[in-house]
C-alpha cells in the first residue's frame, strides 16, 4: 500500500529484533513525526501479546498510539478505528479470543499476528489521509 506499510513489514520481518505488534503498528507513524526507533520502540513495548495480558490486541492499541502522535486521537476518529478492527473480526480485537479463533481455523500465530499489524497500518493510513490538513 504505501511507505508505513512497507515499514511495518519490514519491522515485522526482522531478525535482529522482535518488534511486537503494537510497536510495529506504531514505529512507521511516529518516525513520520520526528520520534525515534528507540523511542517508539520503548513507548509500544508494553502493548505487545494484548498488553502481555491477551487483552486488547497490540495492533489495536499501536493503531490507538498512532492516532495519537498523528494528531488524530478525536473521538470521532478512535471510534472508528476501533468499530472497523471490532467489525473485521466478528466483534473481538482481544487476542486471546483472536489467538483461539485463528488456532481453531488452523492458523499459525506469526502469520495472523502480522496480519492484524498491516490491517491496523492500513487502517491508521487510510484514516490520515481522509483528514485534510494532513
Amino acid at each position: 500500500m504505501g511507505i508505513y506499510l512497507d515499514r511495518a513489514r519490514a519491522l515485522r520481518e526482522s531478525t535482529e529484533y522482535h518488534y511486537n505488534c503494537a510497536q510495529a503498528v506504531l514505529i512507521p507513524f511516529a518516525e513520520r513525526v520526528g520520534l525515534t526507533l528507540e523511542q517508539a520502540n520503548a513507548v509500544a513495548q508494553a502493548f505487545g501479546g494484548g498488553m502481555q495480558t491477551g487483552s486488547t490486541c497490540g495492533a489495536v492499541t499501536g493503531g490507538l498510539m498512532a492516532l495519537g502522535v498523528l494528531g488524530l486521537a478525536d473521538h470521532r476518529t478512535v471510534v472508528s478505528f476501533i468499530r472497523q478492527m471490532r467489525e473485521n473480526h466478528d466483534g473481538t480485537i482481544a487476542c486471546a479470543d483472536l489467538l483461539r479463533k485463528n488456532a481453531a481455523a488452523g492458523g499459525q500465530k506469526k502469520p495472523h499476528c502480522d496480519a492484524m499489524v498491516y490491517e491496523a497500518v492500513a487502517l491508521v493510513e487510510e484514516l490520515l489521509q481522509g483528514k485534510p490538513d494532513q
